[in-house]
């Protein structure tokens, strides 16, 4: 076991209000604490959210800063933000004018991060790349559409905004999460097809793995492929992924403190498993003794080919320009009033 100064940044954690406390502050310090994610909680306006994020970063200047922001149910800043319509709603656009929705998928993508970089935070975890089957209503509207070849056009230029706006995409929930209905906050789901019939769900991450710096696995067990969660799974994040995806990038695992990630053991041992199957950065949420297990766990471990998160860090950009700024916003009103 190496000392405590040799532990890597590989836990991402979460902060309980407007401000940062004293506790948190050195908590965020712990050398094994690499990412912060935050939440509806964390904002109340912008004034608010400048200060946080400056005694954020007062306490780790590296910190990963991440929220997801992707639009429609799931955007957890609203007031001051510009209101983003679900994806889904871009995936109907695509059915009527697929060169027009894509130009809107591009303008939104960069409305978005730009919005998020003015503050200095670095990623929103987007794209969703989940197929809507119609069964999962976890996923449902924030998929863009059933079609894979829609989901990669429509998510490719989403990224090509962020990456204009200098931001990092992380697609989720590999491999497909759109088929079952349990949702995987509240219990374990099980999807039954066959590697044959999980194709199409593939599609898009295969597509696109080259241009993404981020991929988040499900807590999703699909049993006729192989016995452990995905998310806990060498064979999908090592053979699938790694191997024939060609992907390069981070893999950050899904929450641990969700259900579906509970048959795991403790969070520590959800943490080992995560971080064994091939996960680079693990997400403990809305538990605060189970990130400090985490943390005290991880003191003075190494975990061999690591793809280090600090990669993903926001990139110096010039703000959006103020007609695209205005193209955004009226297809955000326009895609709104199409739900």
């Amino acid at each position: 076991m190496s000392n405590q100064t040799d532990t890597q940044p590989l836990l991402m954690l979460d902060l309980e209000g407007l401000t940062v406390t004293a506790e948190e502050q050195e908590l965020l310090r712990h050398p094994a604490v690499g990412g912060l994610i935050l939440f509806s909680r964390n904002y109340q306006e912008p004034d608010q959210l400048y200060e946080l994020i400056h005694q954020v970063r007062a306490a780790r200047p590296d910190l990963l800063i991440a929220v997801d922001q992707e639009g429609g149910r799931v955007q957890r800043f609203r007031t001051e933000f510009t209101r983003l319509p679900p994806m889904a709603a871009l995936g109907r656009y695509h059915g009527r004018d697929p060169e027009a929705a894509c130009h809107a998928a591009d303008l939104l993508g960069e409305l978005m991060a730009d919005e998020l970089r003015a503050y200095d935070i670095d990623i929103s975890f987007a794209p969703v790349l989940d197929l809507d089957f119609g069964t999962s209503s976890v996923i449902g509207d924030r998929s863009f559409n059933a079609d894979p070849h829609a989901v990669t056009e429509l998510a490719g230029a989403f990224i090509d905004g962020m990456a204009r706006a200098g931001m990092a995409a992380t697609g989720k929930h590999f491999p497909g999460h759109g088929h079952v209905a349990a949702d995987s906050h509240l219990e374990l789901p099980e999807d039954p097809r066959t590697w044959e019939q999980l194709h199409d769900d593939l599609v898009p991450f295969k597509a696109l793995a080259p241009r993404l710096d981020g991929i988040m696995p499900a807590h999703v067990r699909y049993q006729a492929v192989d016995a452990e969660p995905a998310g806990f799974s060498r064979h999908w994040l090592g053979k699938v992924l790694r191997g024939d995806c060609g992907y390069r990038g981070v893999i950050f695992s899904d929450d641990l403190g969700m259900a579906g990630a509970a048959g795991a053991g403790d969070f520590s041992q959800r943490a080992q498993a995560a971080l064994g199957a091939g996960c680079d950065m693990v997400l403990v949420c809305n538990d605060r003794p189970g990130a400090v297990a985490v943390a005290q766990w991880l003191e003075g471990r190494r975990f061999e080919h690591r793809v280090g998160a600090a990669a993903l860090r926001g990139k110096p950009r010039a703000p959006m320009h103020l007609s695209r700024r205005r193209q955004a916003g009226d297809v955000a009103d326009l895609l709104n009033k199409d739900l």
